[in-house]
This record gives C-alpha cells, sequence and structure tokens, in this order.
C-alpha cells in the first residue's frame, strides 16, 4: 500500500474515531491500510494518486449503473441549481413514492427517511406502534443499521431475551429483540411456538448480505410468512441491499412472497443518502400526520436525491437490464471457479441479479451464520490484498457480498478472472 494511503490514514485518525466513518472502511477484517478514494467514472474508482481499480462494491450496493452516470449526475446539477433543500414537499417525493409502489407491488404506501437505518428503525416502530407489541424477531449475521433495539445477540440459549452487541445499548431495549439461526425453519417454528402472540414484527435481509451472500430456501420464506400471517406479526423484509438490485422487484419478487413492510436504501436515490419503508396501508396509516406514530426528517424526501433515484429508474426499467447485469456476474463467477480449480483451491458462489458472494470453503455454500464462520477469512483476506494489488477492488472484509454494475465491460470481467487466476497461483505458492 502506498506511502500516501498511510499518511492519510493517520492524519484522518487524528479527529475521526479510528480514522472512518463506518468501521468496514478499517480494513480490520482483512489488515492493511485502507486506500482513500477522490474520484469514481464507470466500473472504476481512482485513489488518491490516480491508480485506478475495477469496483464491485459500488459504495456497498446503489451504484448498480456504475459511478457518475451521466444521466443521474446531470439531475443532480439541475437539482442542486434549483437549492439543495426546502423543508417542504417536492413534487420528486412523490414521483419516487409512485415508481416504488408500482415495481412493489406489496408497498401501498412510503415514506422517505434519510438512510436505510432510519427506515428499520422506522418501520420497526409502526410495527410495534400497529400490533400494540413489543418484542422482535431479527436473525443472526444479518445487519439492519446502529439502531438500539438491532444491535442485540442471541442469548444463552436460542430463544433467550437477547444481549447488547454494542455498549451503550441498554440491556432493557435488548431484551425485547430475540435472534434466531437464519434459514432454520425449525427454531422459526418453536420461536413462534413460544412466543407468536407476542411479536410485534420479524425483520430480515430476504437474501443476506451481511454475512456475504446467503439465499435461504423457498420453504423458509413461505414458512416464514404463513406464521407471520397466522399470529398477526408484521413481516418486515429489509431489502436495503437487494431492492433494484437481485432484480427490478427485489427478493420479495424472486421468492413470491408480499411482506407486510418493506425498507430499502440509497439505492433510490442512486446512491445519494436517503431511506424509505413502506408497506400494506393499513399499517402506513398508523404514521403521523395519519397516526399516532411519530417519524419526521427535514432532509427526508430531499430533492437532489429524489432527481437522481428518478434518473436512474429510467435505465433500471429498460427490458432486459437486469438478464444482461445477471449474464455478467455469471460469467464473472465461471472464470473465478475455473481458476480457482486450476490451484486447487476450494471456493463457493451464490448470486442473483447484479449480487454475489465468493466463499472460501470445501464444504457446502453456507446457509446460515455459523455455517459463514467456518470460512477460511485467512484465505479470504490474501486473496482480498492479492486482487488490490492487481487493481481489483472487492469489500475489505469476507462477510460481505458484492455488486455488478451496468458499467463494467468484458474487458473488465476478463482483467477480473486474470487477475483472479494470478492471485490463486500465489496463494499456493
Amino acid at each position: 500500500m502506498s506511502t500516501k494511503n498511510e499518511q492519510l490514514f493517520l492524519q484522518a485518525k487524528k479527529h475521526i474515531p479510528g480514522g472512518v466513518n463506518s468501521p468496514v472502511r478499517a480494513f480490520a477484517g482483512v489488515g492493511g491500510t485502507p486506500i482513500f478514494i477522490q474520484r469514481a467514472n464507470g466500473s472504476k474508482i481512482y485513489d488518491t494518486e490516480d491508480n485506478a481499480y475495477i469496483d464491485y462494491v459500488g459504495s456497498w450496493g446503489p451504484m448498480i449503473l456504475g459511478h457518475a452516470y451521466p444521466p443521474v449526475i446531470e439531475a443532480v446539477k439541475q437539482a442542486a441549481e434549483d437549492g439543495l433543500s426546502f423543508g417542504a414537499p417536492t413534487p420528486f417525493e412523490t414521483t419516487i413514492a409512485d415508481k416504488i409502489c408500482e415495481i412493489v407491488p406489496s408497498i401501498e404506501l412510503v415514506r422517505m427517511t434519510n438512510s436505510g437505518t432510519e427506515a428499520t428503525m422506522s418501520a420497526i416502530r409502526v410495527a410495534r406502534g400497529y400490533t400494540g407489541r413489543d418484542k422482535i424477531v431479527k436473525f443472526e449475521g444479518c445487519y439492519h443499521g446502529h439502531s438500539d433495539s438491532l444491535l442485540v445477540k442471541a442469548g444463552s440459549g436460542m430463544l433467550d431475551i437477547g444481549e447488547p452487541t454494542s455498549k451503550g445499548v441498554p440491556a432493557d431495549f435488548a431484551k425485547h429483540t430475540l435472534t434466531l439461526p437464519y434459514n432454520d425453519i425449525d427454531a422459526l417454528t418453536a420461536c413462534f411456538e413460544k412466543f407468536g402472540d407476542e411479536l410485534a414484527c420479524i425483520i430480515l435481509e430476504p437474501i443476506a448480505g451481511n454475512m456475504n451472500m446467503i439465499i435461504p430456501s423457498n420453504e423458509f420464506h413461505n414458512t416464514l410468512r404463513e406464521l407471520c400471517t397466522k399470529h398477526g406479526v408484521v413481516l418486515i423484509f429489509d431489502e436495503v441491499m437487494t431492492g433494484f438490485r437481485v432484480g427490478l422487484g427485489g427478493a420479495q419478487a424472486h421468492f413470491g412472497i408480499d411482506p407486510d413492510m418493506t425498507t430499502f436504501g440509497k439505492i433510490i436515490g442512486a446512491g445519494l443518502p436517503v431511506g424509505a419503508f413502506g408497506g400494506k396501508r393499513e399499517i402506513m396509516e398508523c404514521v403521523a400526520p395519519l397516526g399516532g406514530v411519530y417519524q419526521a426528517g427535514t432532509l427526508s424526501g430531499n430533492p437532489l436525491a429524489m432527481r437522481a433515484g428518478i434518473a436512474m429508474f429510467k435505465s433500471l426499467t429498460v427490458d432486459g437490464f437486469y438478464e444482461a447485469l445477471s449474464d455478467k456476474v455469471s460469467y464473472l463467477l465461471e472464470g473465478f471457479h475455473k481458476a480457482a480449480e486450476k490451484h486447487g483451491i476450494a471456493i463457493r458462489s451464490n448470486h442473483l441479479g447484479g449480487m454475489f458472494g465468493i466463499f472460501f470453503t470445501e464444504g457446502d455454500t453456507p446457509q446460515n451464520f455459523d455455517e459463514m464462520t467456518k470460512c477460511d477469512a485467512n484465505k479470504f483476506a490474501t486473496f482480498f490484498h492479492g486482487m488490490l494489488e492487481e487493481g481489483i477492488y472487492l469489500a475489505p472484509s469476507a462477510f460481505e457480498a458484492a455488486f455488478m454494475s451496468s458499467e463494467h465491460t468484458q474487458q473488465d470481467l476478463d482483467a477480473t478472472i486474470a487477475a483472479a487466476d494470478k492471485v490463486f497461483a500465489k496463494m499456493v505458492d
């Protein structure tokens, strides 16, 4: 890593905790010094010394059209010229809301927020207000932002009350959160037998992207939907990562499941700070000013993000967009597998639409967090740094999914496969 990045990191540490404004950026999961980015275009990001990297992080998902996509940039420029924030309604908020409800039939009303964390936090508050219940269920390995109720790990037993995973979270908050193993029908059924009529909601990533990429079974989702309906529990799909990434209709369209509520993140603003939560009309009518559940934000639905999102959706809704994206991912992963097999390195993978994950394991593709933790994190770290040296930027953690954009070219894909082949060869030397 360049001396300049080391200097920048040291400078950042003077007044920023750990030198970063989000922990995973610190490279703690892979070691070494993070690269500092100054610009991006298309499929590539560029560091402060103008070194180019083919990017498979995409700002953690939303750059589905690549970086600095001209129609989006032009929309943001025009919006900025008209004023950055009004704290009042704009027609652009209505346009985005209409588009989301058109694309995702399970959503009848939608409210904009400033982030995915705000969206999930607000959705849980609404579910509690709607049901009059306090307990919620989350799953091991799923991340829903850093609000207090969700920074919780499982208790000593599978169905015991949760314990805080972060200092500053009161135990009284955590006690209302139950944590279950992901993709485990037996655990799910046992939970409902014991607590079904006390639960306000279940929140989950319908395809997990924070324990790499884990795609649960259709049976798991069908059971989840049936149990929530039977017990009057609000089913919340956190599609902050999967929404408009794994397909136009998100993971819920892939599984054919209608959740009661859905949350989205910055992809709806083409990467600008924004989020949203929405769902059934009768549930969403609990939100102020219609109902007694309070949620607000001066920058919610801000004009820059809304106009960027409008420009983005014009491209996402073109016929064949997601098929082309998926074909690129399939080609890339096929190349990875061939290169790994040539050098005797065991990898597994998952993918859907523009989202994919690679696992360094000799076993089956992981199905839950516990199985993911048995993958070889050291091998991933070696692979990550080797790819970085070859100009390929992957997420600096074995527990994060990767993303493809429409701007990745055949040349990019072939260069990435060639880099992987070179790195795999070094890994067995």
